[in-house]
């Protein structure tokens, strides 16, 4: 309960590690779980839910992607909105979140800032595709990039710059 005895969410997170790319920490899993907090929290979304998480292999989101998007290539994280609510508790499933654990990690490594970040980038994206947006248009990805990039700040997870040489000289971020 809240400081006024108000009803507050309970937000159950559960996490599967299908990969060995990267190694899933409990301290990564309490930022990610912290990033989906604050996302549900800052859309208003106060119903107790479930959000579930997994890590795999190129080989396993190229088939989901595939699958389920008609796209046979391999891409960083998939997200599967359900919103039924389990008929015995009334916790709303919100839905599962599947993350290619080595596609992150070059994402991050290109970008120039760490996998932590990028994994936690991932959990804002995929919670507000969860709770229905999208970024089919311009507008609709200036406002998903904002919302998140808002998300992480409000969490002091930054976009952090680390200089890397490239092949030519230039570093990263330049």
């Amino acid at each position: 309960r809240g400081p006024k005895g108000e009803e507050r969410m309970n937000v159950r997170t559960s996490f599967y590690n299908e990969q060995e790319d990267w190694p899933v920490t409990v301290e990564l899993k309490h930022r990610m779980e912290a990033v989906i907090y604050r996302t549900l929290d800052r859309e208003g979304y106060d119903r107790s839910c479930e959000v579930s998480v997994a890590f795999v292999e190129e080989e396993k989101i190229r088939a989901l992607n595939a699958a389920y998007r008609g796209r046979d290539s391999v891409t960083d994280v998939l997200s599967f909105a359900d919103g039924t609510a389990d008929p015995d508790t009334g916790v709303i499933l919100l839905g599962d979140v599947v993350i290619c654990a080595k596609r992150a990690v070059e994402q991050a490594e290109r970008f120039g800032h760490s996998a932590e970040r990028e994994f936690c980038f991932l959990a804002a994206h995929s919670t507000l595709h969860l709770l229905g947006y999208d970024h089919e248009t311009e507008l609709d990805e200036k406002i998903m990039r904002r919302k998140q990039t808002e998300i992480l700040d409000s969490l002091g997870i930054t976009q952090e710059r680390r200089r890397r040489k490239t092949e030519n000289g230039k570093a990263y971020g330049d």
